[in-house]
């Protein structure tokens, strides 16, 4: 499947520093940072609709952007927005440079599927969702949009763990405490218990009554 790449449009910044990038804000436009890939680093600036656009999507620290910078075609990673402490409003982007054949470190979001028909959560299971997210090191090649947990055939104590994702046979995850550990589980339900410290706290409410009636 063919990887998907969202175009921005960005415009060229002539200067660094703190003066030029409040002239940027005072224009409208959030001032950015291309770098990496050996190259020089490129001043732009973008509309700030078009980063909060992009911050509301749960994957867009894996999502390629496709930047035409100096006049050429960028293919990068948005890797940090600084936002405004009051009023949310991003004040400065990072954006890296993304060469063939350079390994990276990104995190990928984890979509998960068949929730809905999964045996554990038809007879009153959770899902325990562990890890909404996993860093890995991949090549710029094969940068996954999502890893796919499929939830489907789970009952409830069951789990799914790294090695069931669907997505991540060409990655390596950067977790050094557990070579496959758990994306999810099926918790079992807590009603029985629920009802169980209900009907204790019922029997002492008339344990009680009676010693008072008895006094």
């Amino acid at each position: 499947m063919a990887r998907n790449f969202v175009e921005l449009k960005v415009s060229m910044r002539a200067k660094a520093g703190k003066g030029a990038a409040r002239a940027t804000r005072r224009e409208g436009l959030v001032p950015a940072v291309v770098y990496g890939g050996k190259s020089e680093p490129a001043m732009i600036a973008l509309d700030p609709r078009l980063v909060m656009r992009e911050l509301g999507k749960s994957g867009w620290r894996s999502q390629l952007y496709q930047l035409m910078v100096d006049d050429k075609r960028t293919v990068a990673l948005m890797r940090a927005v600084q936002l405004h402490p009051v009023t949310d409003r991003p004040l400065h982007v990072d954006f890296q440079r993304m060469v063939a054949g350079q390994h990276i470190r990104v995190e990928i979001p984890v979509t998960f599927e068949g929730e809905e028909i999964a045996p554990g959560v038809k007879r009153g299971g959770v899902v325990n969702i562990v890890q909404h997210s996993v860093e890995v090191n991949c090549d710029v090649e094969h940068i996954p949009e999502a890893f796919i947990a499929d939830l489907s055939k789970l009952d409830i104590h069951d789990n799914i763990r790294w090695s069931d994702l669907k997505g991540a046979d060409k990655v390596m995850h950067t977790n050094q405490h557990e070579e496959d550990f758990v994306i999810a589980t099926i918790a079992p339900p807590t009603v029985a218990v629920e009802t169980s410290e209900e009907t204790s706290e019922e029997a002492s409410e008339e344990k009680t009554a009676e010693v008072s009636t008895e006094e």
